[in-house]
């Protein structure tokens, strides 16, 4: 009975030491898409040609400090296109999440003018989704560590 016990004991754990090992294998593969995206975030924001809509779902959302949800793809690429033109960082904090369709990144980041003058710094959440061409940014939430200007 012992052996029966042991055996049943052993083949749980072993299940799920693989299925935690797959999870984790995910995640390491999201993180990964999400630092390659990000490295080169700015670039194609600064091109305000549009090739920013690479990095966001069909149906993404920036969710901006003191103002309303920027929704769909037009107002988005409006959104960059009226911006300053910027070099970004981004310190990824956690990842949380399964690695199958959703992940949820937690960062800091930094804003550089051309010249790479630090401009500002502040954390961002963003809801990544799994498409069919990859980890796409669904929620993009982010502010500033700085005071808000009166």
């Amino acid at each position: 009975m012992k052996g029966i016990i042991f055996l049943l004991s052993f083949l749980t754990a072993s299940c799920f030491s693989r299925a935690q090992s797959k999870k984790d294998q995910q995640l390491e593969e999201a993180r990964k898409a999400i630092i390659a995206s990000n490295a080169i975030y700015s670039d194609l924001a600064n091109k305000g040609d549009g090739s920013i809509l690479t990095r966001y779902t069909e149906d993404a959302c920036l969710l901006p400090p003191n103002a309303a949800p920027v929704c769909g793809r037009d107002n988005i690429l409006n959104f960059f296109k009226g911006g300053p033109k910027m070099h970004s960082k981004f310190i990824i904090q956690h990842i949380y999440g399964d690695g199958n369709d959703f992940v949820t990144e937690e960062s800091n980041y930094e804003l550089f003018d051309l010249n790479n003058k630090k401009l500002d710094e502040g954390k961002v959440i963003v809801i990544w989704k799994k498409t069919a061409t990859g980890w796409k940014m669904h929620r993009d939430m982010f502010s500033s560590n700085r005071a808000a200007q009166q």
